[in-house]
């Protein structure tokens, strides 16, 4: 019944999307009004990050039955987007035509299962562990066709989509998954029996990042001993009860990189809260923003520990796309193994691979790594050149060195929209504000 009254709504109330190129001089404007709905703001950010644009600036607002949402857009080299095929493309997924389209198949990010068996695992993270997930689908004649593994806080997860090596189709035969499931589980167990490792084969449809974010989530990835991790690059996430319109105002600010506002807005919907205002700004290299929210049952933050597991979930969602280490990326013809070999070779020269992206094009391997030295220390330059005379000079390419971000942040003004609310205790004097922290 309530999927039919949200048609209703939407055949009444078609969404209109404005895409401007002429207002703002260094970005593509994009105004997003639709009938509000639950999870609408993931759907538009979630097109946008998918189509690798940088959102530079954001002004949402999704206060009672309509959302509205402005976006100033870019490419990755900072230019407005002029390609009549995306700027169709954005219109036809977030416009009219989108009105009974599922969201989830819409979105770019999505790739259908249905040439491919999906396996999700979750673990505790160790060197090598990537070359002995890899190894292990090479020994089963399981071809590792496209992946994203993401490492954080001790834990790593990873999406990956395989093939049959004989057939080049999904893998059918129920007792060979079976295998598959169990001496993956056994390799991401390890020695380490006290914390659970999950894999989960399936045929359906998923959206990767997402998919990654969740099951850190449901791994507490996001949980850390006290004291741990003070560094300076930490993001700064503060939340606060706004009494006087019930809301939670969270206030984030930490170095920008691509897909940031995907990640927050993706974890702040699966925590089951709602943003009904936000302001987004990335004037330089930081990113600030702010977001006024209620949890689904429509109530503010009601405890400390409330608090507390809102801002820890924040910052691991943030740091958990930060690419740690050196970037390596591999460019071949694709072949059965070939994941397992690679890796292989890191893990024999002590490199341990922080973050992967394995795509596969036209029979081509497209893989990023993001590798450290697995004792610590800098990574030796000798032995990246004597890993790519093994690999192939042509085959293997670094693309550049991890950047240092060890300078204080500069104070920078804001046009928020609470101004100067969080940057002055006056205001918590006059019971405007309870401040949790």
């Amino acid at each position: 019944m309530d999927d039919e009254y949200q048609k209703l709504i939407r055949r009444m109330n078609p969404p209109r999307v404005v895409i401007d190129n002429e207002s703002c001089k260094n970005a593509t404007v994009i105004q997003v009004d639709s009938a509000n709905k639950q999870g609408i703001l993931l759907e538009v950010v979630q097109i946008l990050t998918d189509l690798n644009l940088m959102i530079t600036k954001a002004y949402i607002c999704s206060d009672g039955g309509w959302f509205m949402d402005v976006f100033n857009v870019t490419d990755h080299d900072g230019n407005k987007i002029t390609d009549e095929g995306i700027l169709d493309y954005i219109e036809k997924s977030l416009g009219p035509d989108s009105c009974f389209a599922s969201s989830m198949r819409r979105s770019v990010g999505v790739k259908s299962e249905s040439n491919h068996t999906a396996i999700e695992l979750t673990g505790t993270d160790r060197p090598g562990l990537l070359s002995e997930v890899s190894a292990v689908l090479a020994h089963l004649k399981c071809n590792v066709v496209n992946a994203e593994v993401w490492t954080h806080n001790t834990r790593a997860a990873a999406v990956m989509q395989v093939t049959d090596e004989t057939t080049g189709g999904p893998i059918a035969d129920q007792e060979r998954l079976t295998t598959v499931k169990r001496l993956l589980c056994n390799v991401l167990k390890g020695s380490n029996k006290s914390r659970e490792a999950k894999t989960v084969v399936s045929h359906g449809s998923t959206h990767t990042e997402r998919r990654l974010h969740q099951m850190m989530f449901d791994d507490r990835d996001y949980e850390r001993m006290d004291g741990e991790d003070d560094s300076s690059d930490r993001p700064s996430v503060n939340v606060v009860n706004w009494n006087d319109k019930d809301y939670s105002v969270v206030t984030i600010r930490c170095k920008d990189r691509p897909k940031l506002l995907f990640d927050i807005v993706c974890t702040l919907t699966d925590m089951q809260y709602v943003v009904f205002h936000g302001n987004v700004e990335a004037p330089g290299p930081e990113a600030y923003q702010e977001y006024c929210i209620r949890h689904i049952d429509g109530s503010p933050v009601k405890s400390d520990a409330e608090r507390q597991r809102v801002v820890q979930c924040l910052e691991a969602a943030i740091q958990r796309r930060v690419s740690e280490g050196l970037k390596l990326e591999l460019c071949t013809t694709d072949r059965v193994g070939l994941l397992s070999d690679v890796t292989r070779i890191f893990r024999e020269n002590s490199l341990t691979v922080t973050r992967a992206e394995v795509t596969t094009r036209a029979g081509k391997a497209v893989n990023t790594f993001y590798v450290r030295d697995a004792s610590g220390y800098p990574v030796d330059p000798k032995i990246i050149d004597s890993i790519r005379q093994t690999i192939g000079q042509t085959i293997l390419r670094v693309k550049g060195t991890p950047e240092e971000s060890n300078q204080a942040p500069q104070e920078s003004p804001t046009r928020f929209l609470f101004g100067g609310l969080f940057k002055s205790r006056s205001f918590c004097n006059f019971g405007l504000v309870r401040s949790y922290s």
